[in-house]
């Protein structure tokens, strides 16, 4: 088998995987961008493993587990963050989401002068 397929492949999955993260607005689909690109990865280490005589035997197929394994740990948290979001907010996108803490507004009196504590 000729390598170069299995890796434009890959490169293109990984490609539009980053398109994904970058332009989707919707955490669900984000999170199914991020997906293709650990399934990218996979299908590179799996051909590397395959092509390239490597003095471990299957590395790349024991890496690709384990990067199977973070992703379905990926997946569990990352749909329980979606659901606790939607149930706040009541929607999943990404662009609402605020990503810090208001700051504290001074306490004021009726008059605006500030309040010492």
């Amino acid at each position: 088998m000729r390598p170069v397929v299995p890796y434009v492949t890959a490169a293109l999955l990984f490609g539009l995987g980053v398109y994904g993260v970058l332009r989707r607005r919707n955490a669900v689909l984000v999170l199914m961008a991020v997906e293709l690109m650990l399934n990218a990865v996979n299908l590179i280490l799996v051909t590397a493993d395959t092509t390239v005589r490597a003095q471990l035997p299957h590395a790349g197929q024991v890496f690709a587990l384990f990067v199977i394994v973070l992703a379905a740990a990926e997946i569990g948290v990352g749909l329980a963050i979606v659901l606790q979001l939607y149930r706040l907010r009541a929607s999943v996108v990404v662009d609402d989401v605020p990503l810090t803490e208001p700051s504290p507004q001074p306490a004021t009196t009726e008059t605006g002068d500030e309040v010492s504590r």
